[in-house]
């Protein structure tokens, strides 16, 4: 089985400092992360100027005088050469860089500098003309779904196949479109309909608080795993109260890490740890008094009894109305030269 492919979502979490930027690469590498991921756009072709921000994103950022979503966003861009600095600094430290695309341009920037693979943001899987161009790239894709229902899910799908891409170079991500999502809303074996419904590889995207959910998804299957972090969650900015701390990030990829170890192979046979144990754990067949050579053998004389490394219980109608060859005492083990 392949490794879960961990990525660590720095999204905005930089705040618009390079600094910061590069405090979320270390935080992500140190953790053990595959991917640290940021996000690219351009707020002019993302965003209309009037747009009010999210419900979350006023509740976040604690701001009820300037409602723009449009100058958030805009103090929160990384410009082009903000990008080649933090994919220098991610090989550096040996962490894979990544950003989502947010707009038509901001997808011709990330393929220009190399990524290797793209992720479609929640909010635009409905978006015909984004999807269209990312298809074309024939790269791998991972997608979001949150705010989404099958048909939705499935149209996107669609969009990639019929314009070349192999089902076998996506992903499909469960995703919850609330910071912090509530448990109750988390609905994660929706991620088990998406991969019985579509045939494909599935993952989750998580905005939980904690990390619970997201170790539950790889034990369901999950092969991709995205999480918000941040350097501190009281930090101002939309997204850092439902980000991870660093501490919860290395705890996160740990966590993850030990399920895959202990999903093993799928076939039920005794491990080579647990084989040892058999015979002191398993019982044989005793005798639970004294008996004489001639007598026939009946279950009242049996009485079962570890260790076992004699004959099985299992065997017991194989060795009934057998004869002892022998004197046998109380208490000991029954083997097969004992009877007849």
């Amino acid at each position: 089985m392949e490794p879960v492919v961990i990525i660590a979502e720095a999204g905005v979490n930089h705040n618009g400092d390079i600094h910061l930027a590069k405090e979320l690469v270390d935080v992500a590498a140190n953790a053990g992360a595959d991917y640290v991921k940021f996000q690219t756009f351009k707020s002019e072709s993302l965003v209309a100027v009037d747009a009010r921000k999210a419900e979350y994103q006023v509740k976040n950022m604690g701001d009820d005088i300037d409602n723009s979503q449009y100058q958030m966003l805009k103090k929160l861009e990384l410009d082009v050469d903000a990008h080649r600095v933090l994919i220098d600094y991610c090989t550096l430290k040996n962490i894979n860089f990544l950003s989502t695309a947010f707009d038509l341009e901001s997808i011709d920037l990330l393929n220009d500098l190399g990524i290797p693979f793209f992720k479609v943001p929640s909010g635009d899987i409905t978006n015909l003309p984004y999807l269209r161009k990312i298809a074309l790239l024939n790269k791998p894709v991972v997608i979001s779904t949150g705010m989404s229902n099958l048909d939705e899910v499935r149209a996107a799908l669609d969009v990639f196949l019929n314009n070349g891409l192999s089902k076998d170079k996506i992903t499909i991500l469960h995703c919850t479109t609330e910071y912090p999502t509530p448990l109750g809303d988390v609905n994660l074996n929706a991620m088990l309909t998406l991969k019985n419904e579509l045939g494909v590889k599935v993952g989750y995207s998580d905005h939980t608080l904690g990390i619970e959910v997201a170790i539950a998804a790889v034990a369901l299957g999950a092969t991709v795993i995205e999480k918000h972090f941040t350097l501190d969650k009281k930090m101002k900015g939309p997204d850092h109260k439902a980000s991870l701390e660093p501490h919860e990030l290395f705890n996160l990829v740990t966590g993850i890490r030990n399920i895959e170890t202990a999903m093993g192979t799928g076939r039920k046979l005794p491990t080579d740890a647990e084989s040892k144990n058999i015979s002191f754990v398993r019982k044989s067949i005793h005798l639970k008094r004294d008996v004489k050579k001639g007598e026939t053998l009946d279950e009242s004389q049996l009485i079962m009894k570890r260790p076992g490394n004699g004959i099985s219980p299992m065997s017991l109608h194989e060795v009934l109305n057998k004869t002892f060859t022998k004197d046998l005492l109380a208490d000991c083990q029954l083997k097969w030269e004992d009877i007849e």
